[in-house]
């Protein structure tokens, strides 16, 4: 994968975007670490919780000297003073889990994208006419990929990434490819409970790199079809 790409591009061509917090800096650094020695370059490390910010510059700092061609983004963006921290703090994209005019000015005056969260197709309109390029669908457990194949066609050319709930497995994944996201969001289902309270980095790191040639392969036989 390029060192030399956007964000976006980056997301698209990864099509996985691995999102994680944890209180621990020490732990959301090896988490970092297993995902990027996994062959991640674009992650979200999400606001939810009160050394998120703090954790977050750490994060960045470390990324420039350990992980070169990283793409570190924040998530759970709900206003326009979240986003302008996290900016500051060096925030290279941000996602909301809802659609907010706010954030979007905030992220378009910073030339940043911004990548909220919709699960109607009024709120997919709002989210493009604030310049939105790729769309969150959340909670994706909730709505489905019939959702998107039911949608798509009101949205041509729309980018979706369904987050929430999404499985690693192979049949899981191929639904949501053939229904035409262009990536998906994995949180938990990836950066597990176990790994994060008993430091499992190995397993999470294999099993990244077996989401990643997954979403490949399905990714290939969905466009061969």
């Amino acid at each position: 994968m390029s060192h030399n790409s956007t964000p976006l591009q980056q997301i698209l061509d990864q099509s996985l975007l691995p999102l994680y917090y944890w209180p621990d800096v020490e732990v959301c650094l090896q988490v970092l670490k297993a995902l990027y020695h996994a062959g991640v370059r674009v992650v979200e490390f999400t606001n939810r919780g009160e050394k998120a910010l703090e954790n977050f510059r750490y994060l960045k700092a470390q990324s420039h000297q350990q992980f070169p061609g990283l793409f570190l983004g924040t998530g759970t963006i709900k206003s326009p003073e979240e986003a302008e921290a996290f900016l500051d703090a060096g925030a290279d994209f941000l996602v909301s889990p809802v659609v907010l005019p706010g954030v979007a000015a905030v992220a378009k005056t910073a030339g940043k994208i911004w990548i909220p969260g919709a699960m109607t197709p009024t709120e997919i309109v709002v989210a493009q006419q604030l310049g939105a390029p790729l769309i969150k669908i959340f909670p994706a457990n909730i709505v489905g990929p019939a959702f998107i194949s039911s949608v798509r066609e009101l949205f041509p050319g729309q980018r979706f990434i369904p987050t929430g709930g999404v499985e690693r497995n192979k049949e899981n994944l191929t639904t949501w490819f053939k229904a035409g996201v262009s990536a998906v969001g994995l949180g938990s289902k990836l950066i597990t409970a176990h790994v994060l309270e008993n430091g499992d980095y190995e397993t999470l790191a294999q099993n990244t790199m077996v989401v990643l040639k997954t979403i490949q392969e399905v990714k290939a036989a969905v466009a061969a079809h």
